[in-house]
């Protein structure tokens, strides 16, 4: 069994949940992305999303809100990605760059758009009240 390891930027306000989508694709993912070797997760997080979003994080507002666990979208049966996930504050403005094509606010009727990990993590804010 396969598993690929990534680092994911918690971002709800107003009960919705900052998603991304990159050129081609169909689904929408958490901004965030693999980490590089020898990398933190909060260096993985900076990194990724500076590149994603053109926002800097704020790295001593990040907290651990949860790693999650589910079938990699678009990969072999058995092939697992582990999303370790951070809330944080951050300084810019959003826009979407790098291989990200559209950036969207989205609720828990937006489910089914989002990748199988982001649905564990949907349901997960779902039942703490946090995700409308």
């Amino acid at each position: 069994m396969r598993e690929i390891d990534k680092v994911a930027w918690i971002r709800i306000e107003d009960g919705r949940v900052l998603s991304t989508r990159s050129r081609g694709k169909d689904v929408w993912y958490l901004p965030g992305g693999k980490r590089e070797a020898g990398e933190t997760d909060l260096e993985t997080l900076a990194r990724e999303i500076t590149e994603e979003l053109g926002v800097a994080i704020e790295p001593g507002s990040a907290a651990h809100v949860g790693t999650f666990t589910a079938q990699a979208h678009g990969h072999a049966t058995g092939t697992l990605v582990r999303m370790t996930c951070y809330a944080a504050d951050y300084r810019g403005t959003l826009r979407p760059a790098s291989e990200i094509e559209e950036l969207a606010w989205l609720g828990y009727a937006d489910r089914h758009r989002v990748s199988p990990v982001d649905q564990v993590i949907f349901d997960h804010f779902r039942s703490t009240g946090v995700l409308r």
